[in-house]
């Protein structure tokens, strides 16, 4: 007689117990994105880097193009977004911003991840958007926090695109501190609070 327990039945969807962590799932694909690049890259070689069926990754990040979105934008998060950047004395966060963008391309494997096609720079213009945006929002807050927010992005990307994702020969040619004393006094004009007008004030009573 076979006093075995019949085993149990494996189901779909997201697994029980002690599941491998999207850390982990992130940094096997990490490695092998660095390795073989995106188009290299196949969603079963992550899973089996990472110990995990497929349908895990799927179910995480939707895609091959969710994951390589999710190794980049943690990796812009931690660098751009991070307490150390947007914490601080408010009078030095222009240095701040600038430093955390030229540090993260400094960064070589950073930089072969962005040089993988226009995926790439998707990803970052996506992170740019609606990541950093949002979170400069949150933190500038009041009345003018959006259209603050939009120009410190609007020169951090354009610093990015001319410099890094399709650089142009003067900016590539700049070092870290002159680019921070070019485009500081731009950040800082970009930062500051916005004077209410009377064209403003008029509008806000009737409104």
């Amino acid at each position: 007689m076979n006093n075995d327990a019949p085993a149990p039945a494996r189901t779909r969807g997201r697994p029980r117990g002690n599941p491998p962590t999207r850390e982990s799932i992130v940094s096997a694909a990490r490695a092998l994105f660095l390795e073989r690049g995106y188009r290299g890259t196949t969603v079963r070689a992550v899973a089996g880097a990472a110990g995990v069926d497929p349908a895990l990754i799927a179910y995480h990040f939707g895609s091959k193009k969710g994951l390589f979105a999710e190794v980049m934008q943690f990796q812009c998060a931690n660098a751009l977004a991070a307490d150390a950047v947007l914490g601080g004395d408010p009078a030095t966060l222009p240095d701040r911003l600038i430093d955390a963008v030229t540090d993260l391309w400094g960064d070589a494997d950073f930089r072969q991840l962005t040089g993988q096609g226009d995926e790439a720079a998707e990803v970052i213009r996506e992170y740019l958007e609606h990541e950093l945006l949002a979170r400069l929002v949150e933190f500038l807050g009041g009345r003018d926090a959006t259209a603050r927010a939009t120009a410190v992005v609007t020169i951090l990307g354009g610093l990015i695109y001319t410099r890094y994702l399709n650089p142009l020969p003067t900016p590539a040619t700049l070092n870290p501190s002159e680019i921070r004393h070019i485009l500081t006094p731009a950040l800082r004009a970009a930062l500051a609070p916005r004077p209410r007008t009377a064209a403003t004030t008029s509008a806000g009573r009737r409104g």
